[in-house]
């Protein structure tokens, strides 16, 4: 087990994270996380992926590469992956500095995370670069009122992307986004 890194606010926050506001994500996000991830082929990598609660949408046959800042988080990701059973390379990184090659990944994965990236666009450039050619970003994050003009998405189309799928959800509050990068 690594010892969490209490600067970082989302340690802290770990052991408790998947308890508290479950029931309002339940109704606010629905079936997103289920329909992101299923959309999921070959080597797939989850940027930000928090305590893995994604880990049971991912299709037989993805190879999952975890990665997120806080250590306390991927302590209850690797517990998770055990529980369900699957092989997950599990990763401390950050995801403004990926540590893998161009064109790496066939898809990757982004769920609510961005908000908490002080640089979206980093963060989606590297999204971008380990992506192989017709790859594919699959993106899910909520609407701040600071983002009036740059939701994740929109960021992510400037990045290159291109969009196969963008839905909005709840009021708009939560959006949706299958692209490719060309």
């Amino acid at each position: 087990m690594v010892k969490p890194n209490t600067t970082n606010p989302w340690d802290r926050r770990a052991a408790r994270y998947d308890t508290i506001g479950l029931r309002a994500e339940r109704l606010i996000v629905g079936d997103s996380r289920a329909w992101l991830c299923e959309q999921a082929t070959g080597r797939t990598l989850e940027v930000a992926a928090g305590t893995g609660r994604n880990f049971s949408f991912y299709p037989p046959g993805v190879t999952l590469v975890a990665i997120d800042s806080s250590a306390g988080m991927l302590d209850v990701a690797r517990n998770r992956a055990a529980t369900l059973g699957r092989d997950i390379e599990i990763r401390q990184a950050d995801a403004t500095t990926l540590p893998y090659a161009d064109a790496s990944f066939d898809a990757v994965v982004c769920t609510l995370a961005l908000c908490a990236v002080a640089d979206r666009e980093g963060a989606l450039a590297e999204m971008h670069r380990v992506l192989r050619p017709g790859g594919r970003l699959l993106l899910l994050d909520h609407y701040e009122r600071r983002w009036r003009q740059t939701r994740p998405a929109d960021l992510a189309l400037r990045q290159g992307f291109v969009a196969e799928r963008r839905r909005r959800l709840r009021l708009g509050l939560i959006e949706r986004l299958a692209a490719r990068r060309p």
